[in-house]
């Protein structure tokens, strides 16, 4: 029995939410939050800072947080997704595209490695293909 890698066409690498806004920003939470308190810090007695740039600041800094946090369970809740839809498709016939061809097989086991999960399939000549990622899937069929 052969086993052989089938890799994801145009799927990349993703950064995580916390990492996406970091990258965005150029600093963490924290590290926005220490700005604030430096700026009170040093501020000067005889000109302090307007309150309401101060709590406007809060607030911004406030909803980044919760933005970053809406994501991670977002990205949560999709991986769980794309898990129950690929447990569905244990024993059914695929077809999978794999370049110029077409591939079809009967979907014998399901991989879960890093938060997105993979199929096997056992083609009609009894070769293995593993780690064949999900939106690869052209068509599903019962099975036969």
């Amino acid at each position: 029995m052969q086993t052989a890698p089938v890799s994801s066409v145009g799927q990349g690498s993703e950064a995580s939410p916390a990492q996406s806004a970091t990258n965005a920003f150029g600093l963490g939470f924290d590290a926005l939050l220490k700005i604030i308190l430096t700026q009170l810090t040093y501020q000067d007695p005889l000109k302090p800072m307007d309150n309401f740039q101060f709590v406007s600041q809060l607030a911004q800094f406030s909803q980044v947080q919760q933005g970053q946090t809406a994501n991670e369970r977002l990205q949560a809740l999709t991986a769980m997704q794309a898990t129950t839809q690929a447990t569905g498709l244990l024993g059914k016939r695929v077809d999978i595209a794999a370049g110029a061809a077409t591939l079809s097989g009967m979907v014998t086991a399901i991989a879960l490695s890093s938060g997105s999960p993979s199929i096997t399939i056992e083609t009609d000549d009894k070769r293995t293909i593993a780690g064949v990622a999900i939106g690869n899937i052209v068509q599903i069929r019962e099975k036969n």
